[in-house]
């Protein structure tokens, strides 16, 4: 399903070249910024903490991975993202959000040494959500029927301004415990002003259902490996069984079920990475109780056996 078909908010077609003089410049320099502070391939945290730098010298194929909230800018280059099989596409002319912990894969289209792929990610606190919806009083948020927990939408001056500022901060670190919070709920209020808005209000806001699903969603990230009965989660968040999978897969394009799977698998790859694990134990160890079942569902969602997937990701490092 293409983007179009979810929002309203669809990347708008024209090339970049087509960005006003202003925004042309400021696209400039955040390219620049983004190029100092991340000088290899990879992802770079900075002491901002919540923000990091990323560069790639060439495209990239698919790679599966949970992602928390977060606002993604690109300064330089294209990216596929897919949810549940929905394709997203950003670019220096839209940003990408997602407003609760996803499991998702990116997909780099173009990317060279001379002409690098540069974003930047800032990650989203809903806690301070929702101290800025408390201290701000209302905003005139846009209040519509809810969708997905992660969106594009069309990028303007005003907050490529204070993302550019956010990062100069690294240039005079003293001032980043006073001024970088300012900065950071600056962009909070911008993305809650925006056509979109409503998807991050939603996640503070405790008696509605799109909060009550990402309660859902943070006791599967906190829980993942223990067998899953959706009445026992529909009562911890207080909804009922059919809401919350209704509401659950309007916001993630999965069930509670497939969100817990690809937890799973994505755990179960980092510590057979990370910490050498064999694959049955690696399964064992996230929740599989049959190893057959764990190399069938790590196949379909990573393309390959455990042992071959391995082989492939460290030739590439």
């Amino acid at each position: 399903m293409s983007l179009s078909a979810l929002a309203p908010s669809a990347p708008d077609a024209r090339p970049v070249a087509e960005l006003s003089a202003q925004m042309t410049q400021q696209r400039a320099e955040l390219a620049e910024l983004i190029r100092r502070h991340a000088p290899a391939d990879g992802s770079f945290q900075t002491v901002i903490k919540s923000l990091f730098m990323v560069r790639h010298d060439r495209p990239s194929q698919s790679v599966p991975g949970l992602v928390q909230p977060a606002l993604c800018i690109m300064a330089q280059g294209r990216k596929d993202v897919t949810l549940g099989g929905e394709l997203y596409t950003y670019d220096p002319l839209n940003y990408l959000v997602l407003s609760v912990a996803l499991p998702i894969s990116g997909k780099v289209i173009y990317a060279t040494p001379e002409e690098p792929h540069l974003a930047l990610r800032l990650e989203i606190d809903p806690v301070e959500i929702n101290a800025l919806i408390a201290e701000a009083g209302p905003m005139s948020v846009p209040t519509r029927h809810s969708g997905r927990g992660m969106y594009v939408e069309r990028i303007d001056s005003q907050l490529l301004d204070a993302v550019i500022r956010l990062i100069r901060l690294l240039d005079t670190p003293k001032d980043i415990p006073m001024l970088a919070p300012l900065i950071n709920r600056e962009i909070l209020y911008r993305l809650l002003r925006g056509s979109e808005g409503h998807r991050l209000y939603e996640i503070a806001i405790s008696n509605c259902q799109t909060h009550r699903v990402t309660q859902a969603i943070k006791w599967l990230n906190d829980h993942f490996q223990e067998p899953l009965r959706i009445e026992d989660l529909a009562k911890e968040v207080n909804l009922s069984v059919s809401t919350l999978h209704h509401r659950f897969k309007s916001v993630t394009a999965m069930s509670p079920l497939q969100y817990q799977k690809q937890l799973r698998l994505q755990e179960a790859r980092r510590l057979m990475l990370a910490d050498g694990l064999e694959a049955s134990a690696a399964g064992y160890r996230v929740g599989y109780e049959s190893a057959s079942q764990f190399s069938r569902e790590y196949s379909r969602l990573f393309g390959a056996p455990p042992l071959r997937d391995l082989a492939r990701l460290r030739s590439t490092v």
